[in-house]
């Protein structure tokens, strides 16, 4: 099963064999271990549970959960999958070994949050007439509904919060490996901070 946790280091750049800088975000992940096997027989689904990074002050319920894979993860993922690896069993680990150089896959982290925002920051409204007639009030919202049926409709775009939201980027390529240090690097940018958590799950 080919899926890592990490957490985000920040971007730099690469030369490629054809001489080209290549946009690179570096992910410190695993080694991972794992803590929980779910089966279609058991529990209706196929699932590995992953463990990563070292954690303090574990509640009971947690340290007992992971207890049997002798771990103490920070993070604790679920990877659905069509099919369980036979190998796969509690407190086996794996590395950014089981993916290779221009191996594509699906990034997933939570996005940088920006607190309250307005329409025109958060869903790109234009502004009013700052001359020749406009009120003064360039920002503000304007009408958000109709007489009839005198109601806000749901869905309607206006000010909220923005950002912090759960983003997967698409078709990214694994451009550097590094199985020493622990490092991946893959192609473009990968949403959320630096030291946020990533889930790299490889496309069937």
């Amino acid at each position: 099963m080919k899926s890592l946790l990490g957490t985000k280091i920040g971007m730099t750049q690469i030369i490629s064999e054809d001489g080209r800088a290549v946009p690179v975000t570096l992910i410190q992940a695993g080694p991972m271990t794992v803590t929980q096997v779910k089966s279609v027989e058991k529990d209706g689904y196929n699932a590995v549970q992953l463990g990563f990074d070292l954690g303090k002050n574990l509640s009971k319920a947690v340290a007992g959960h992971v207890k049997p894979a002798q771990v103490s993860p920070k993070f604790i993922r679920e990877f659905r999958t069509d099919e369980l690896p036979a190998d796969m069993a509690v407190g086996s680990s794996f590395d950014v070994t089981v993916f290779t150089i221009g191996d594509v896959v699906n990034a997933t982290g939570t996005s940088k949050g920006k607190g309250f925002a307005g329409t025109v920051k958060r869903h790109n409204f234009n502004t009013s007439k700052s001359t020749h007639g406009g009120n003064g009030d360039v920002r503000k919202v304007g009408s958000i509904g109709s007489m009839y049926p005198q109601k806000v409709f749901k869905g309607k775009r206006m000010a909220g919060r923005m950002g912090h939201d759960r983003v997967t980027v698409k078709n990214l390529v694994v451009m550097y490996i590094d199985a020493e240090n622990n490092l991946i690097g893959l192609r473009g940018a990968v949403p959320g901070p630096k030291r946020g958590l990533v889930m790299i799950g490889g496309k069937a």
